[in-house]
Order: structure tokens, then C-alpha cells, then sequence
């Protein structure tokens, strides 16, 4: 896709988010609070596959573990159109830090409180993200936040097999638990190995 295409639906992105928090619709969905730009869309013009994004939800760091959905993710998604465009979502709680070893110095895009940055958005048009990135955290701070997320998804990865256990032999479909508990496990080990490297 070109890379104002990219942009553009970026945008709307960011627009959805401000519309959806005054809308009798956002009772009814998750409460995100944020969103990022991250990745290619931060760097020089050129034609991307797709945008990545960081969604931010109001809830707690055990609700939201690495590289897993929150409950709700789906339905924010085809509510907003999130689903049916070129923009790929990361998920992070609001009570811990929006960065990590894979989420490198993104850029706030909207917030709930501030609405729409418009700086960030013209500086992501003129190819210069490298403005409004966040600065980049020092090694130790990275670690530390590597060992507390790898805390939260092991975690997340033993609820989530027990929950599976719990519903193994039982009638019914698997498929919402059985894809819970591949994203703790995959979010965990990207986790591992970056603790790792």
C-alpha cells in the first residue's frame, strides 16, 4: 500500500478512537484510551504491507499480557472497521508502560484525554517520526520491563491452560479458549526469548 494510504488510515484510526469515546456505543465495548503508531509507518515514506498500532484499554496488566487480545478485541475491531483495513493492532493495559523489546519508541497518535495529535500526524505524512517518537529506554530499564511482562504472561499462560483443562472434555466449541491460550503461550515465549538476546 502507498505510504499515504498508510497514513490515511492511520488517521482514521485515530478519528474512530475520538468519535467512539462520545458515542452510546463505547458502554458497550472496550475502553481504549490510546492509540500508537509503531513500525514502518515511523519511518522514511515507502509503500507498507500495513500499519501497526498499540490499542491502550482501561484495564488491568493481567487482563492484557503480551501479544494476547483482551476480551472484547473483536468486537472494538468490527465495530470501529479495524477488521476490514490494513492495520494490524498490538494490545496494551493502562497501568503499565505502552513500550517494550518489540514496541520501539512509538508515537502517541491519540489519547482520550488530549484527543487527536495532529503534530504527530503531520510529522508521520512528512516522513519524520523520527520527531515524535518516545525516547528510547536504557538497558536496564528494558530488562526490567522484559522480567515484569514475562511475570504477567507466564501468568496469563497457566490461567489460560487451566482454563482449557477446565473445558477440554466438555461439549462445546474450544476454538475462543483454545486460541486464549496460543496467544499467552506465544506471547510468553517471544517474551523468553528476548529476555534472552
Amino acid at each position: 500500500m502507498k505510504w499515504e494510504r498508510g497514513i490515511h488510515h492511520l488517521d482514521a484510526v485515530a478519528r474512530t478512537c475520538a468519535e467512539l469515546v462520545d458515542s452510546p456505543m463505547a458502554r458497550y465495548s472496550l475502553s481504549v484510551t490510546q492509540l500508537w503508531a509503531l513500525g514502518g509507518v515511523l519511518e522514511a515514506p515507502r509503500e507498507l504491507d500495513h500499519v501497526t498500532v498499540v490499542l491502550v484499554v482501561d484495564l488491568p496488566v493481567d487482563d492484557v499480557p503480551w501479544l494476547a487480545r483482551p476480551r472484547g478485541a473483536d468486537h472494538w475491531e468490527q465495530l470501529t472497521r479495524v477488521a476490514k483495513i490494513p492495520v494490524s493492532p498490538l494490545w496494551r493495559s493502562a497501568r503499565a508502560p505502552v513500550w517494550n523489546h518489540f514496541i520501539d519508541r512509538p508515537a502517541l497518535v491519540w489519547d482520550a484525554k488530549t484527543g487527536i495529535a495532529e503534530d504527530t500526524l503531520a510529522a508521520l505524512r512528512a516522513g519524520r517520526g523520527h520527531d515524535v517518537r518516545l525516547p528510547a529506554p536504557s538497558p536496564e530499564e528494558l530488562r526490567t520491563r522484559l522480567d515484569d511482562e514475562l511475570a504477567v504472561s507466564l501468568r496469563a499462560l497457566r490461567e489460560r491452560t487451566r482454563e482449557y483443562d477446565d473445558r477440554r472434555w466438555k461439549p462445546g466449541k474450544l476454538t475462543g479458549i483454545s486460541d486464549a491460550l496460543w496467544e499467552a503461550s506465544n506471547g510468553y515465549l517471544d517474551l523468553l526469548d528476548a529476555r534472552g538476546a
